[in-house]
């Protein structure tokens, strides 16, 4: 249950309020420091932004996976949003984006950080799970898809 310590109930929204990416960030991230206040909000968003602008984390499939690593947080963090009519991601298949895995992390901890990114891909190769996770209709049902998801994988 890797991912579901990651990702916790506390930090899914279900379905999220945003209609566009960076108010997206910003409803993900006050999830994140409500149970993680020690960091900067403003420096996660910062960074959350700099990396897009790098590279759209919009993988495909109507799955975006916004990652950072900022001063402040110990361990990885996540948060899952889910959209219902999707956003505009300017993703790789230039389709909506529906399920966001948004993560920050300690910039000291970049290994950790990667074993989750892995942890996620293998996760999302289940067929139909991206469908099953937008059918879900609270934090408490998704993040029990998302743990029997992972732990069907051992």
């Amino acid at each position: 249950m890797f991912l579901g310590r990651v990702f916790s109930k506390e930090t899914i929204v279900v379905p999220v309020e945003s209609t566009e990416k960076d108010e997206l960030f910003e409803e993900l991230v006050e999830k994140l420091h409500a149970i993680c206040p020690e960091f900067d909000k403003a420096e996660a968003i910062n960074a959350l932004l700099e990396r897009e602008r790098a590279l759209s984390t919009g993988i495909m499939h109507s799955v975006a996976i916004p990652h950072a690593l900022i001063n402040g947080v110990k361990s990885s963090i996540g948060a899952i949003g889910i959209s219902r009519d999707g956003i505009d991601w300017d993703s790789l298949d230039k389709k909506p984006v529906h399920v966001v895995f948004l993560m920050i992390g300690a910039e000291n901890e970049t290994e950790s950080h990667i074993q989750i990114l892995k942890s996620l891909a293998l996760v999302l190769q289940i067929p139909e799970i991206v469908d099953k996770m937008v059918a879900c209709d609270s934090a408490t049902s998704l993040h029990s898809l998302l743990c029997s998801a992972e732990e069907s994988l051992s």
